[in-house]
């Protein structure tokens, strides 16, 4: 049986929700840190919870820093995973993939909203794409988080925490979520279940 969706692990994620979400629609969803697998699997997601710098040096350590730049099939980052996507991120000075031309700012803080921004934030899109069908705008996700990428060209929908922030992005065959769909709710089901429908 084939790889539907190979997870590739950056270490320091929790992914067991994320798994359930994927079986839940039906798909064989694997965690591996092993370049042959991932570029053989039909579609890649590369979740994400804590430091840029490490989550870096482990796909470093294990050859995928090299490896996910050049696939073809759907990609999907998640919270942190989307930020690796960029070229750099702040938190630590931190030179990431470079698959998308953004870079990964720290959010700022006040008594009214502190940082980590987490809990549930409305998204509003900024364009149709295949990845938020059917999903109605100003729909709520849930994020956990302290840097994000600003408002750009590549920005498929913002949301605001102290000020407005990328929410989800695509460039080609890359996606991104800056929030967890998989802790999302139906809305973030369906979002799951889109990416899954793409078509390579």
């Amino acid at each position: 049986m084939g790889i539907d969706v190979a997870i590739a692990d950056s270490g320091g994620a929790n992914i067991a929700s994320l798994v359930f979400a994927l079986e839940r629609l039906g798909c064989n969803a694997v965690l591996t840190d092993d370049p042959n697998t991932i570029v053989n699997a039909e579609r890649v997601i590369l979740p994400g919870v804590g430091a840029a710098a490490d989550a870096m040096r482990r796909l470093r350590s294990n050859g995928l820093a090299d490896v996910i730049p050049t696939l073809s099939q759907p990609v999907l980052g998640i919270c942190l995973g989307m930020q690796l996507l960029g070229e750099y991120s702040a938190e630590d000075l931190t030179p990431c993939l470079g698959v998308m031309p953004l870079q990964a700012e720290r959010l700022p803080a006040s008594v009214q909203q502190p940082v980590p921004n987490m809990g549930w934030c409305r998204i509003h899109k900024t364009t149709d794409h295949h990845l938020l069908q059917g999903i109605p705008d100003g729909s709520f996700f849930y994020f956990v988080h302290s840097y994000a990428f600003p408002p750009n060209p590549l920005s498929l929908a913002n949301a605001t925490h102290a000020r407005e922030f990328c929410a989800v992005a695509a460039k080609g065959n890359f996606l991104a979520a800056q929030f967890h769909p998989e802790r999302s709710q139906a809305v973030g089901s369906q979002l799951l279940k889109n990416f899954l429908s793409l078509q390579q």
